[in-house]
């Protein structure tokens, strides 16, 4: 056993707007079967990761759900760490930026580097939405790009001929929230001189904590010449304020990595067996590593670094980078249904199948990584079930039926044994070097050779002969040791599996060194399937309720889906059949109600003519619920019903808009019934 290691690690931390979906598992699996090995190892491995829970786009969609954003992120974080357990995911701290931890060590790092003259203030120019009233982020702004003049682009970057600009280079900009022409308008903001520590940086990307092909593209970034970083926004914005400031917040990915640190700090006051200066501290003797994907290489290899070393906190040990994620060769797509959720994937499938593919796609480089569900279905029914479960329902039978469940004391095969034993090193480098692909191979053709061995000494025959029945045990015993064997060496990537097998074989949990122990004069239990095979007919199904999940998520366009008034939008026109679609009713009010925990939402009862319906609606700052009662509205009453937090909305009630925030009942003459048509 090598010595014990003090290891600290990390994965982005999943942006707390949205449920988690593929491209959030490959690296969270990734991390997960990395730290488990480590601990199988006998090293203190340390797994912390949290919510990234401040900006412009939490803040947007809260108010569109009609929650503060305080709510949103919470609830959001109680769904994210329920899917992350349920595919095995194992933290030791699942943890929030927007802690009053995170707030302390951001203002200290700000702090130290503001008295360092690392960071300055200047005026700049942005882009200014006239009717949200507030400046507008990249994303949100949209436009043709400058360069092929492809249309709808966003505001840092061209899908589709990869140029990259900032947001006043687009050619017939627009807001993505309003459709309104932004303007341009000054503001006094805070930056981060990056090109302070240029002679550091380039000693640290070049000092082995990267891998190859990173450090090369960040000599791409050196070349270009480092920028100065904008790590403030302005209000109204949901984040930490700036001290001394009133209208002007930490930028999110100034907070955000950050977040790490404070989620083992949040770990330390839980514990006492961890010291966290004997992690971020300058001398640190532990291992820190990051799990990141390409897209944010930028922020986390020379910011993130820089940060830390001016801020006298120490850097990572590596940083490990992974490619995107494709489906069936292609960028995840809504309206193909490959854009899964992880809970959709967890009502159709067993998670660890995901984790097993996964593992076996894996390497060590930022490569992209394609998710074929033909390649999936076929490589969990060949590899796990037809190769490694196998093993254990062939033998476990004869050892059931023949022995009671009692292994052999001896067994004759004592070489295969221990050339299976003496893999383990080999495999366990491949783990450690993240090269999981190569891991899972070498596993499976060791499972290969033990159906191998089977095939030859056919203990179905073998037992046809009383004179042979020692033998068949023999034979059985040895199976069954070469499955447990190969079980240590998928436990990282099988947790659950695992469990299962543990229980079956009546053993302490495995760790890596049991590999070198033979089990002999042992009872087993009885066997159970392991793991079954999967039907193509769950894909289907899985898919579909994808696209199901992608239909629920759409609002319509002219109404937001809290049902407040639009604002005025750039869409595209419709048609007088279109319109005719659209079923607006008269309906009167029954009831209204506040939602508690919303703080926009109203529950109406509302009578439509032939039913009475429930609609939640966004009005709570325009109208007292006492004031709606008895009133005739409009709505539309042939709007799919949508599921909230909250309960069933059946319908959407019309309001106008001012454009200040002040909403209007758009209310029929009198005479009008419910369920009469509006034409």
């Amino acid at each position: 056993m090598s010595k014990k290691r003090n290891i600290l690690v990390t994965h982005a931390l999943p942006y707390a707007n949205g449920s988690l979906h593929f491209g959030h598992l490959i690296e969270s699996i990734q991390t997960d079967i990395w730290i488990r090995f480590l601990k199988m190892m006998g090293h203190q491995a340390i797994f912390i990761c949290g919510s990234d829970s401040h900006g412009t786009p939490i803040m947007i969609q809260a108010e569109k759900f009609g929650i503060a954003p305080e709510k949103m992120i919470a609830d959001m974080q109680v769904e994210h760490q329920k899917d992350f357990a349920d595919f095995g995911i194992a933290f030791d701290n699942y943890y929030t930026t927007h802690s009053e931890e995170n707030r302390e060590l951001v203002e200290t790092i700000y702090d130290r580097h503001y008295k360092a003259g690392n960071i300055v203030k200047r005026t700049i120019k942005q882009l200014f939405d006239p009717v949200k009233n507030l400046f507008l982020p990249d994303r949100f702004i949209k436009g043709e790009c400058p360069r092929c003049g492809a249309k709808d682009q966003y505001g840092d970057s061209c899908e589709v001929c990869g140029a990259t600009y900032v947001p006043t280079d687009l050619k017939n900009p627009y807001s993505a929230l309003s459709g309104a022409k932004p303007i341009e308008k000054e503001s006094e903001h805070y930056f981060f001189k990056l090109e302070n520590f240029e002679k550091f940086l380039r000693d640290w990307t070049q000092g082995g904590h990267l891998q190859e092909q990173v450090t090369n593209k960040l000599n791409e970034w050196f070349e270009a010449g480092l920028r100065d970083w904008d790590i403030s926004r302005d209000a109204p914005y949901f984040g930490f304020l700036i001290p001394g400031e009133k209208e002007k917040y930490f930028y999110v990915w100034l907070d955000a990595p950050v977040g790490y640190i404070a989620s083992f700090k949040n770990l330390c006051d839980k514990r006492k067996d961890i010291n966290f200066d004997d992690y971020w501290s300058t001398i640190s003797q532990a291992e820190l590593y990051h799990f990141i994907g390409k897209d944010i290489t930028y922020f986390h290899a020379l910011f993130w670094p820089a940060l830390l070393h001016g801020a006298k906190f120490r850097t990572p040990t590596s940083i490990f980078v992974h490619g995107f994620l494709t489906v069936d060769g292609q960028k995840m797509s809504k309206s193909r249904g490959t854009f899964i959720k992880a809970r959709t994937y967890l009502n159709h499938l067993d998670p660890e199948y995901l984790r097993y593919y996964f593992a076996a796609k894996l390497s060590n480089r930022s490569e992209d990584i394609d998710f074929s569900f033909d390649d999936f279905v076929q490589r969990i029914n060949a590899d796990l079930v037809g190769k490694f479960i196998n093993i254990a329902s062939r033998c476990a039978s004869f050892i059931t039926k023949n022995f009671a469940g009692q292994l052999a004391k001896e067994c004759k095969d004592i070489p295969l044994f221990y050339s299976f034993s003496e893999a383990g090193d080999e495999i366990a480098e491949k783990w450690e070097k993240l090269e999981y692909g190569q891991a899972v191979r070498h596993i499976m053709a060791l499972a290969d050779r033990a159906n191998q061995y089977i095939d030859e000494k056919k203990p179905w025959s073998l037992i046809k002969d009383p004179a042979n029945t020692a033998e068949v045990q023999d034979v059985c015993t040895m199976g069954i040791n070469l499955f447990r064997v190969l079980m240590i060496y998928l436990k990282p990537v099988l947790p659950m599996t695992a469990e299962r097998v543990e229980k079956f074989l009546q053993i302490k949990p495995l760790n890596w060194g049991d590999k070198d122990n033979l089990l002999l004069d042992h009872r087993i239990t009885e066997y159970q399937p392991l793991i079954n095979r999967i039907d193509p007919k769950q894909i289907e199904a899985m898919k579909m309720d994808a696209q199901q999940d992608i239909k629920n998520s759409q609002t319509p366009p002219a109404v937001t889906a809290n049902t407040e008034a639009a604002t005025v939008k750039k869409t595209e026109t419709i048609s007088i059949d279109d319109f005719a679609k659209v079923d607006l009713r008269i309906a009167k009010i029954l009831s209204a109600e506040a939602v508690e925990g919303a703080d926009k939402l109203l529950r109406l009862k509302v009578d439509i003519g032939n039913e009475e319906r429930q609609i939640f609606a966004g009005i709570k700052s325009s109208f007292q619920p006492e004031q709606l009662i008895g009133k005739h509205i409009v709505v539309v009453a042939n709007l799919a019903p949508r599921k909230m937090r909250f309960g069933m909305s059946e319908g959407m009630m019309i309001v106008a808009s001012d454009g200040d925030g002040q909403l209007f009942l758009v209310e029929p003459q009198a005479g009008a019934k419910p369920g009469m048509k509006v034409k």
